[in-house]
């Protein structure tokens, strides 16, 4: 499964970025969402009124998540040692949720690509 990133979600949604490969994957059932990206993403479309969108978003397979804080700790300590600066609580959550679960990661943002090159967290790019 591919855990779509709330930045190629965002860029779908304004300018339609990505949108053969995104709903190619949709189609094919290979993409998955959880709480964290759900909730980064389904205020903002609340706010707009966006009720189709938010139905479609819950739609999608949601792994579920524990939070294991010490893997966010220690990959946050990696990072830190590596000069990977600056990388939110949110994305390391991500990110130690896709090492948890063997998920790759489909994220425009440069931090998950740092932290790859550094991990075993597997990135898909389209």
């Amino acid at each position: 499964m591919i855990l779509v990133d709330t930045s190629v979600w965002v860029g779908y949604f304004r300018k339609g970025e990505n949108a053969e490969s995104l709903e190619k994957l949709i189609t094919l059932d290979l993409i998955c969402t959880n709480e964290i990206i759900l909730s980064e993403l389904i205020p903002a479309l609340q706010h707009r009124r966006q009720r189709e969108l938010i139905q479609n978003l819950n739609a999608l397979p949601c792994v579920p998540y524990t939070i294991f804080w010490e893997g966010i700790r220690t990959l946050q300590v990696l990072n830190l040692t590596n000069g990977i600066n600056k990388v939110g609580l949110p994305d390391l959550m991500i990110a130690q949720h896709c090492l948890d679960q063997n998920l790759e990661l489909w994220s425009l943002d440069k931090h998950f690509r740092l932290i790859a090159q550094q991990t075993t967290l597997k990135l898909t790019e389209f």
